[in-house]
């Protein structure tokens, strides 16, 4: 079971995460907090985040692994899932690991830091 307390939450207001740089800036922030988790609101990321042939996630993504950050997109994202096959096998894959899950909302948040 992780500890919520260890888990930076960004508001929903703010500027798009889009660059490897967005990236960057948030986990030094989860750094700073001492927090291995970061729950980003899916209205924060780009749209292109959500259109896997920008590179967009896969950039961001990466960052979060390279210094060992998990990373939760929290919303509906169901719109885009649904305009994209590649987005949905992502999101599958990337929900059975440990490093990126795209959860709909705060129960199944509260769910998978139980089971973690």
């Amino acid at each position: 079971m992780l500890d919520r307390s260890m888990i930076l939450r960004l508001p929903a207001e703010g500027a798009p995460i889009r660059t490897e740089r967005d990236a960057t800036d948030v986990i030094g922030d989860a750094f700073g907090h001492g927090a291995p988790w970061v729950v980003v609101p899916a209205a924060r990321l780009h749209p292109d985040f959500f259109v896997l042939s920008t590179r967009v996630a896969g950039g961001i993504v990466q960052k979060f692994v390279n210094y060992r950050v998990g990373l939760v997109v929290l919303g509906d994202i169901a719109d885009h899932v649904a305009a994209s096959n590649a987005l949905r096998d992502f999101v599958r894959e990337s929900n059975r690991g440990n490093q990126l899950w795209f959860l709909a909302d705060e129960a199944e948040l509260d769910a998978r830091f139980a089971t973690a």
